[in-house]
């Protein structure tokens, strides 16, 4: 029954996120919202949705090393399989400004979380407001570049939802990504328990995997699309959402103790982050080379992460 539970969650969440996404940039249009504002906003923050409904409802429940996990883990896979993914189908050109702004941002972000969990063993809450804070400026920053790019960019047209759809899409988005957030946390702790392993392993694998399928799925399709430089900018401001908001909000609800475990974990995240900016930086893009060995990498953690 678990398991049933825990690929409900996963499908509420999902589902939830694309309608939650669709939902909202529909609503963004008609208020006459540029479509680069939309991207770089409400889709990162709908693709982060499932990270940030998991790690909340593990916060409130006490499975703390399980909301730390997940967002290590996601950030992970993000990295290293989404992109590794779609460098395998084609080139991710990478624009100057990612490697100068966004993308150490993601491993400024990471070195900060290392260092409020290395100096207390714990995010608290004043960490967490802290992290909201930078999220907030983040944000703010976003908008004020996509601004300054609209005069120089063509608006793009979307589809539209009706007015009620919008609000249907939006309402029944978030709730069921609420409910899928609280079915993965019960059905993932209990399968942990049942097999005996820890819920840092659990957080790390399977649900870090099923929160990211939504990064993964609009990564895919836009470097089928040949939009590479969108897939690239997915998977950062993901992993900038995930730690600034999402543990932002979970630590600010409840105070998460930080394992020895989720140091490492941060630390190969910290590694990886470099060595796939190092990647994109020498060559100005990802290519299939990169894609083969950040995939062959990320396989060796799992492998690691089972056997430690």
């Amino acid at each position: 029954m678990d398991y049933i539970l825990l690929v409900v969650g996963f499908v509420l969440l999902i589902k939830g996120a694309d309608f939650f996404v669709d939902g909202s940039a529909s609503v963004a249009k008609k208020l006459r919202v540029p479509t680069m504002i939309i991207g770089m906003t409400i889709v990162a923050m709908g693709t982060s949705a499932p990270e940030c409904a998991v790690s909340i409802a593990a916060s409130v429940k006490g499975s703390n090393t399980m909301a730390i996990s997940n967002v290590i883990g996601s950030n992970i896979f993000n990295l290293m399989i989404v992109c590794g993914a779609c460098a395998l189908f084609t080139p991710l050109a990478v624009k100057a400004s990612t490697l100068k702004q966004e993308f150490p941002l993601s491993i400024l972000a990471a070195i900060l979380l290392l260092g409020m969990g290395y100096l207390g063993m714990s995010l608290n809450r004043i960490e967490g407001v802290i992290l909201l804070v930078i999220f907030a400026g983040f944000l703010l920053w976003m908008v004020w570049e996509a601004k300054k790019a609209r005069n120089n960019t063509e608006v793009e047209e979307i589809e539209t939802l009706s007015g009620w759809k919008c609000l249907i899409y939006i309402i029944g988005g978030i709730i069921a990504i609420i409910i899928g957030g609280d079915l993965v946390v019960d059905s993932a702790s209990a399968i942990a328990s049942d097999f005996g392993l820890s819920q840092t392993l659990i957080g790390l694998t399977i649900v870090a995997f099923g929160t990211s399928l939504p990064e993964l799925v609009t990564s895919l399709v836009a470097a089928k699309k040949g939009e590479t430089d969108m897939a690239l900018g997915n998977v950062i401001g993901s992993n900038i959402f995930n730690i600034l908001l999402v543990l932002g909000v979970a630590a600010a609800v409840s105070p998460m103790t930080m394992l020895n475990e989720n140091l490492i974990d941060d630390v190969i995240l910290i590694a990886v982050s470099v060595l796939v900016w190092i990647f994109a930086w020498t060559k100005k893009k990802l290519n299939r080379v990169h894609g083969i060995i950040m995939i062959a990498i990320y396989i060796a953690y799992v492998v690691y992460i089972c056997m430690r």
